[in-house]
């Protein structure tokens, strides 16, 4: 079919288009070419409806205006691929007045089931026929994509032998459909994942928030510390809390310090959910200024409730530093041991206690350990998402990667910020271009002035 560009225009206008459907053009030129022409530019127009029972109503009347020998029952199925209830349509010109109330009395007495699927079909098109035996019934699937949309049932009276199965305009119009229910659905999933998108940056940019945005001055200490999270929410946890946050900003310099990395299972949103909760949590036990054994245990007493139900579990170290007397004492919850670097004897060991993972056991026990710090000795906390980043071929960094790589760092006079920011540009040579952490990763160095 050729049209000129005015022609095709005019019969493009959306003013034409709605005129002729909500006045329900009555003029007997559907045996017109000019009709067909009409008829494919309603179907080109139908395919950017986004109001989904609009473009029901519009396809059902131009059925009604070409095929008005049958009624024909349009039934779409919705996106978990069941029927669609409140959205069934018929098309039907008055000659078919007793069977469309016929029909619409049988469509809602028939029991779609809440999850009625595409194999149940031939039970309601069995009861369909048995109930109708007056009409020939043919049905169509509607298709987009290879994927079934709904279907089409064609009632026509018995002495006809007509079909318009195979009649180009009908097929033109049901594609236009099966287009336009498979668009409504593409935009209905675009918006739930562009809402999704939304509260997730919401709670990422709370969660950074929680985080601290910079690192506190404590009295002899060079701090440094970052997250980098595998997704936009994390599970991975570090913080820094004054014992006494009442003090003005020098004398809490030289008051106690409570250091802590962790580290919730997963990634995501529900790790950070809990990570979120922990975090008030700790903040709040912090406060008793118990040893870091007890601080554990009786954060392992809180947590075990909310913990329990969301099948997950939590790592954590803590520890707490005195300036004046440079002593660290710390109690370890199965993370990832801190690296302390002996500037004096120039070696790396592990700071390492008992104890079991937060949120699992009720009775669990923990350990204390303590150690007496000198000038330029470093720690290093961490989470398992750093030795855990894998190559393009499958090796890991691993802990051995890490002591060599901190070792190397320390022998020279670089400051925390500096040891941080290379620990991390070793970890993205590693992993290659274009390679994101699989987990969460996080880094606090501490060192001694």
């Amino acid at each position: 079919m050729i049209l000129l560009n005015n022609q095709k225009d005019k019969l493009f206008s959306k003013k034409v288009i709605e005129t002729f459907l909500e006045n329900e053009y009555k003029s007997s030129i559907k045996k017109n070419d000019k009709f067909s022409e009409l008829a494919f530019s309603i179907a080109y127009y139908l395919k950017s409806f986004s109001n989904i029972k609009k473009l029901l109503d519009y396809i059902c009347l131009i059925f009604k205006h070409i095929f008005d020998q049958t009624l024909i029952i349009i039934i779409p199925l919705n996106e978990k691929g069941e029927i669609w209830n409140e959205n069934i349509r018929i098309s039907a010109n008055i000659e078919f007045l007793q069977a469309e109330i016929a029909i619409n009395s049988f469509l809602k007495k028939f029991n779609f089931s809440k999850n009625f699927k595409l194999k149940e079909i031939e039970t309601f098109e069995q009861d369909l026929k048995n109930n109708f035996k007056e009409y020939n019934i043919e049905s169509e699937k509607i298709l987009s994509r290879g994927k079934c949309r709904g279907f089409i049932y064609i009632f026509n009276n018995l002495i006809s032998n007509k079909t318009i199965l195979d009649d180009q305009i009908f097929n033109f119009i049901k594609n236009c459909l099966a287009i336009g229910l498979e668009n409504y659905w593409l935009i209905k999933t675009k918006k739930r994942h562009e809402n999704i998108d939304r509260e997730i940056s919401t709670g990422a940019e709370i969660q950074s928030q929680l985080l601290p945005d910079f690192c506190p001055a404590i009295f002899g200490v060079d701090l440094a510390a970052h997250c980098r999270p595998a997704l936009q929410l994390g599970g991975d946890y570090f913080d820094f809390m004054s014992l006494k946050p009442n003090f003005s900003d020098k004398r809490k310099e030289k008051s106690k310090w409570a250091l802590v990395i962790g580290d919730v299972m997963g990634k995501g949103i529900p790790a950070g959910l809990l990570m979120t909760m922990l975090r008030g949590m700790l903040r709040a036990e912090v406060l008793t200024g118990l040893p870091p054994d007890r601080i554990l245990h009786d954060l392992n007493q809180l947590a075990i409730n909310d913990l329990d139900q969301s099948h997950r579990f939590v790592t954590l170290f803590y520890s707490d530093y005195d300036p004046r007397t440079k002593k660290l004492r710390y109690s370890n919850a199965a993370h990832n041991p801190p690296l302390l670097w002996k500037n004096s004897e120039q070696k790396i060991i592990k700071l390492d206690t008992e104890g079991f993972v937060l949120g699992l056991q009720k009775d669990a026990e923990y350990k204390c350990g303590e150690i007496k710090l000198n000038a330029n000795d470093l720690i290093l906390y961490y989470t398992d998402g750093v030795t855990d980043t894998s190559n393009a071929l499958g090796e890991r960094f691993d802990e051995e990667r890490l002591i060599k790589t901190l070792s190397k760092l320390c022998k020279k006079s670089y400051s925390s910020q500096e040891i941080l920011n290379k620990i991390f540009k070793k970890l993205d040579d590693f992993t290659g271009q274009n390679r994101h952490l699989e987990d969460d990763a996080s880094i606090v160095v501490f060192k001694l002035r």
